[in-house]
């Protein structure tokens, strides 16, 4: 089995079976896992802010850092590889409330709303979610097998 990081503001794809994608402290920032079992492909992102109207020139050097344009770029790598968005599975991690006990800016919360109403004008369903509270994140998913596993306070759950 191979590593391969999925960064902060970063995404990835993979066809090879031998890889699992990780992602590493989802707190406030999402992650979108997506799963191809016929073209046996998988992805993940990992963005930290909603909207890229707030930082254009960070958005145009990290798309990833925003779902609003890495979240597009994630579909269209695993289009590349030749997954059909029918076949996709989509599962989501992340979005807590982080260092903000006030609420006041609720960036997790942002975060998914938008990937919610993103997800609803494209017609994406998610499979399974596990989001906000206040914990951290460590996610992994299997390209071989689609297996994706959330881990937190060093418990490891299925999602």
């Amino acid at each position: 089995m191979k590593l391969v990081t999925v960064d902060i503001a970063d995404s990835r794809v993979s066809a090879d079976p031998d890889v699992t994608l990780v992602t590493y402290a989802l707190g406030s920032c999402i992650g979108v896992m997506a799963y191809d079992p016929v073209r046996v492909a998988a992805g993940m992102i990992h963005y930290m802010l909603p909207l890229s109207e707030t930082s254009p020139d960070k958005a145009k050097a990290r798309p990833a850092m925003f779902a609003d344009v890495g979240i597009p770029l994630l579909f269209h790598s695993l289009y590349a590889l030749g997954c059909d968005k029918k076949n996709l599975i989509v599962k989501v991690a992340g979005g807590g409330t982080m260092h903000d006990e006030s609420g006041r800016f609720a960036i997790g919360q942002r975060n998914y709303t938008i990937l919610r109403k993103m997800f609803w004008k494209t017609g994406v369903v998610i499979s399974a979610e596990d989001v906000g509270g206040s914990k951290s994140r460590t996610v992994r998913l299997a390209v071989a097998t689609g297996r994706c596993t959330i881990t937190s306070s060093g418990e490891e759950v299925e999602l």
